[in-house]
C-alpha cells in the first residue's frame, strides 16, 4: 500500500522555515515585552499620573525607541534581495545567526540606549528571516496548499512571541529585561538542529536573478510592487502602535498586572489561529484581494476600539485587531508570490518588509507624540485606525491571481501584470 502523502503545507522544508519564524518571534516579540521593564530599569519611576513618572521615561523617548528598532528594519530590503541571487537557504541561515545573537548580546546592556542600539542592529536579520520564510513557504507548495503554508510560518511567529510573553509572566518577580531578552539564545543554540531541514526551493534553483541593483523591480512590476507593498505599510500603520504599546499602556497606564496581560497575549494565541485560518479560507473561497482588504479594514477598526481608556477595551480590542491582522496575512502572502516570477520574489517581500517598517515607524512615534501632546492614547488610536480601515479599498486596483501556479509566471516572465 502507497503510504499517505502530508499535505504541501505540512513537509519537512515548510517545516523548518516555520521553526526559524519561531526563534524571530522569540527575539523581535521579546523586545515589545519588555520595553517598559527596560525604561523602569534606567529610568525613574515615580509618584503621580504622568506618563514619565508610570513609564519611567517620557513616552516620546519609548516612542523613538520603538520607532528606532523598527526604523533599521529598512535594511531587510537588500538583505531579502539577496536571496534573489545567493539563494534562499544560506541567505535565511546568515540572517538567523546574526539576528539572533544579536538580541542574545542586548540582555547584557548597560543601558537604555545600548539596549536599543543591540535589538536595533538585529531587526534588519530577524526582518530578513520574516520576508524569506514567506517566500520558502510559497515556493515550497502548490497554489492550494500556499496560503495554508504561509498561514502556518505566520502562526509559527505568533508562537515564538506567545512563548516569550509566557516565560515573563512565568517567572514572576525574576523576569528581568536581562532574564527574558536572553531566551533568544534557546533557538540560536537549536539552530544547526533546525537548519538540516532547510533545502532550496526547487523553482529558485533555475531561475535565481543574476544582475541589476540589489532592491530593483522590473518596470512591469512596479506598479503591483508599490501598490501591494503600501498596503501592507498602511496596516502597519495602526498594528505598529497597538502591538508594542501593548505592555507599556496596559502595565503603566491602566494598571493591569503583568499576569493579566500575559494572559491576553495567551489568548492572543488561539485568536491569531482563528484569523490565520479564516484568512487562509478567504483567499482560497473569495480571492486573495478582496480577503485581504477586509481583513485590514477589520484592523483599522479594532485598533481604534483598543486604546479607548479601559482595560476590558484594550483585551477585546487586542484580540480583534490580532485576528484580523493575522488574517491578512495568508492573503497577502499568497498574492505577493503569484504576482512576480521566482527572480524577483525575494525583492518583493523585501519591500513589503520595507513598507511595513515605515509605517509601523510612522505610526509608532506618531502614537507616543499624539499621546504626550493630549494626554492619553485614545485620540491616536483613532486617528490611525480609521485611516487603516478607509486605505484598505486600495485592494481593489490590484489583479486578481488566485488560481496561479508559480510555474505559470516562469513561462512567460511577466506574472500576472
Amino acid at each position: 500500500m502507497r503510504r499517505p502523502q502530508r499535505p504541501g503545507w505540512l513537509t519537512t522544508p515548510v517545516l523548518a522555515v516555520s521553526g526559524l519564524s519561531v526563534g524571530s518571534g522569540i527575539a523581535q516579540f521579546g523586545v515589545t515585552a519588555v520595553i517598559g521593564d527596560v525604561a523602569a530599569a534606567f529610568g525613574e519611576v515615580g509618584v503621580g499620573d504622568d506618563l514619565t513618572a508610570q513609564i519611567g521615561l517620557p513616552a516620546t523617548t519609548v516612542g523613538l525607541a520603538l520607532a528606532l528598532v523598527r526604523l533599521t528594519s529598512l535594511a531587510s530590503l537588500p538583505a531579502a534581495s539577496v536571496a534573489d541571487r545567493r539563494g534562499r537557504q544560506r541567505v535565511l541561515v546568515a540572517l538567523s545567526v546574526v539576528g539572533l545573537g544579536l538580541t542574545t548580546l542586548a540582555a547584557l546592556a548597560p543601558g537604555f540606549w545600548w539596549y536599543v542600539a543591540l535589538v536595533a542592529l538585529a531587526r534588519p536579520a530577524l526582518s530578513g528571516v520574516n520576508a524569506i520564510t514567506g517566500v520558502v513557504a510559497s515556493e515550497e507548495t502548490r497554489t492550494k496548499d500556499r496560503s495554508a503554508a504561509i498561514a502556518l510560518v505566520t502562526a509559527a511567529y505568533g508562537i515564538g512571541a506567545g512563548v516569550i510573553v509566557v516565560v515573563r509572566a512565568a517567572l514572576g518577580d525574576l523576569a528581568t529585561f536581562r532574564v527574558v531578552t536572553a531566551v533568544a539564545l534557546v533557538p540560536l543554540v537549536l539552530l544547526p538542529l533546525i537548519v538540516r531541514g532547510t533545502r532550496e526551493p526547487r523553482i529558485a534553483r533555475g531561475h535565481l536573478r543574476t544582475q541589476g541593483v540589489l532592491g530593483a523591480v522590473p518596470r512591469r512590476h512596479v506598479r503591483s510592487v508599490a501598490l501591494l507593498s503600501g498596503l501592507s505599510g498602511l496596516i502597519a500603520l495602526a498594528t505598529g502602535p497597538a502591538f508594542s504599546y501593548l505592555f507599556v499602556y496596559g502595565e503603566r497606564v491602566l494598571g493591569v498586572s503583568a499576569g493579566l496581560l500575559a494572559l491576553l497575549v495567551v489568548l492572543a494565541g488561539p485568536a491569531g489561529l482563528v484569523g490565520i485560518l479564516l484568512g487562509r479560507a478567504a483567499a482560497d473561497r473569495i480571492g486573495r484581494n478582496l480577503a485581504a482588504g477586509v481583513s485590514m479594514a477589520g484592523t483599522g477598526v479594532a485598533v481604534a476600539y483598543a486604546y479607548g481608556g479601559t482595560a476590558p477595551r484594550l483585551a477585546v480590542g487586542y484580540l480583534l485587531a490580532i485576528t484580523a491582522s493575522s488574517a491578512f496575512a495568508p492573503p497577502t502572502g499568497a498574492l505577493g508570490a503569484e504576482l512576480v516570477p521566482t527572480r524577483v520574489r525575494a525583492t518583493l517581500a523585501g519591500w513589503i518588509t520595507f513598507a511595513g517598517v515605515l509605517g509601523a515607524v510612522i505610526g509608532i512615534a506618531g502614537f507616543g507624540v499624539l499621546a504626550d501632546a493630549t494626554g492619553g492614547f485614545d485620540r491616536a488610536s483613532r486617528t490611525i485606525g480609521v485611516v487603516t480601515a478607509v486605505t484598505a479599498l486600495g485592494f481593489l486596483l490590484l489583479p486578481e491571481t488566485r488560481g496561479v501556479e508559480l510555474e505559470d509566471l516562469e513561462a512567460d516572465g511577466s506574472g500576472t501584470d
